[in-house]
């Protein structure tokens, strides 16, 4: 009896063993072996992994990268999750992207693992300490809209939340919107704004694109693709493969690489930045409560504005990302974005309509003076002289007539160049090239337009056809 027992007792021990054993490698985590991945992905090496990904931190060394906190073992012992309301990470909500299934994929386990490194996480803190001021605001625009919360952090891999950011293909802003797209999002181009730059126009825009993608699809991660290559080159893709599902699509490979790396590439940020502590990450960055706008119904320069308010300029012009030059349009139409408890100090400078709020040339026209060698000479267009100066008429200049330039830059008075053919021998030839004038064409060559205009026996303000031969002056 008491050998069975003692027997019994040793087959209790291996059983237990046995059991420690399995148990040990079911908490292994998934991404350490391929066939263990239920997403049926196959491995990714990281030379794949890396091709046209240019939000990825740079990979330490092996030796160099951080213990994984976000191992099974250790999630009991981690601190409980960070509760900064200034920097607080997104809360879980009913239609978040990060599903076990989405997270379990090869290549989304991929860059968490480098993002989770020590070089990755202090990337990661350094781009959200950069996008703290707009943190907040797209957050509010998530929640009423009922979108998922990890969209907030779409500007980590699209910009950088670099709200001047350019791609190679023209993109611009915290959303990478390329400017012949921007029409039915209420943003637009010209001589005073590029508003792709205006983080307030550029989020509304984006979120309803992001929207309009999936009332398309009904699937996020399709909707997600799309943002990245397009409604139409996704539809296509499904269309073509009839597979309305983006992981099959990126499995078989039919999208580009970029698109089967980004939708992982973002799961992998906002799980990381959704469990800060998890990962080993405090953040650092601090959000902007509430923003605002004041409209603005005359120019003003934002170093003036700000010191008449006593602001911050280099804050305001932050905010303010899409005014060129950083002064507002003439007219009215714009609103300058502020802080909630700043507004009030903005709207009574702008109340002031006694004190001028941005600074001048005053040029009186003389014989010869055209507003395209004014616009030259002060760093301006044509048409923003125009809209400084309603009424005038860039044909028909008045001598002795005043103009108010915007001074954009410092640059002394303009004297136009007086007209005088000695020297000169029209005997050079110039063909016509498609957009260019009689003005255009005596600036490139020096010559007052008037003495170009006779020497071709023409007009000034004649229309000139692509492919005419016009002579030209050569200095003796």
């Amino acid at each position: 009896m008491a050998k069975n027992f003692k027997n019994s007792r040793i087959l209790k021990s291996a059983l237990l063993a046995c059991l420690l054993c399995f148990g040990r490698t079911a908490l292994l985590p998934a991404a350490e072996s391929a066939d263990a991945i239920p997403g049926g992905a196959a491995a990714i090496s990281p030379t794949e992994a890396l091709v046209e990904n240019p939000a990825l931190p740079p990979r330490p060394l092996r030796s160099q990268r951080a213990a994984r906190p976000d191992h099974p073992l250790y999630r009991n012992a981690l601190p409980p999750p960070y509760a900064n309301s200034n920097s607080a990470p997104i809360r879980s909500s009913p239609n978040s992207l990060l599903t076990s299934s989405a997270l379990e994929r090869s290549l989304t386990q991929y860059y968490i693992r480098q993002y989770s490194t020590a070089g990755g996480l202090a990337w990661l803190n350094a781009v959200m300490e950069r996008g703290g001021p707009y943190l907040g605001f797209i957050r509010k625009e998530i929640e009423e809209r009922g979108l998922p919360p990890e969209l907030l952090y779409l500007p980590v891999i699209e910009s950088q939340f670099l709200a001047s950011a350019v791609s190679k293909s023209g993109a611009m802003g915290l959303w990478q919107f390329m400017k012949n797209s921007i029409a039915p999002f209420d943003m637009k181009v010209n001589d005073w704004v590029d508003e792709r730059r205006d983080f307030w126009k550029s989020t509304q825009g984006a979120l309803r694109k992001l929207e309009e993608n999936y009332n398309y699809f009904g699937d996020w991660p399709l909707a997600l693709a799309a943002y990245n290559a397009g409604l139409g080159a996704i539809n296509r893709a499904v269309k073509d493969s009839g597979l309305k599902n983006y992981w099959l699509l990126s499995d078989k490979k039919i999208l580009k690489t970029e698109t089967i790396h980004y939708v992982p590439k973002l799961l992998a940020v906002a799980q990381i930045l959704s469990n800060p502590r998890r990962y080993g990450l405090s953040p650092q960055w601090a959000e902007i409560p509430q923003w605002t706008r004041v409209a603005v119904t005359r120019p003003a320069d934002l170093n003036i504005l700000a010191s008449e308010a006593g602001l911050d300029a280099a804050e305001l012009k932050k905010a303010n990302r899409e005014l060129i030059y950083n002064i507002t349009p003439p007219g009215s139409g714009y609103s300058l974005k502020a802080r909630l408890e700043d507004a009030d100090k903005i709207r009574a400078v702008l109340a002031r309509t006694d004190l001028p709020l941005i600074k001048y040339y005053i040029h009186t026209i003389r014989s010869g003076d055209t507003l395209l060698a004014l616009g030259l000479h002060y760093g301006i267009s044509v048409e923003q002289i125009l809209q400084s100066n309603p009424g005038t008429q860039a044909r028909y200049l008045k001598i002795g007539g005043r103009l108010m330039i915007p001074a954009f830059k410092d640059v002394e008075p303009y004297i136009a160049p007086k007209a005088s053919a000695v020297g000169l021998v029209f005997a050079g030839n110039h063909l016509v090239k498609r957009g260019e004038t009689l003005w255009s064409i005596a600036l490139a060559y020096e010559v007052d337009p008037e003495l170009l205009a006779e020497a071709n026996s023409m007009g000034l303000n004649d229309v000139l056809r692509e492919g005419r031969s016009l002579k030209t002056p050569i200095r003796e």
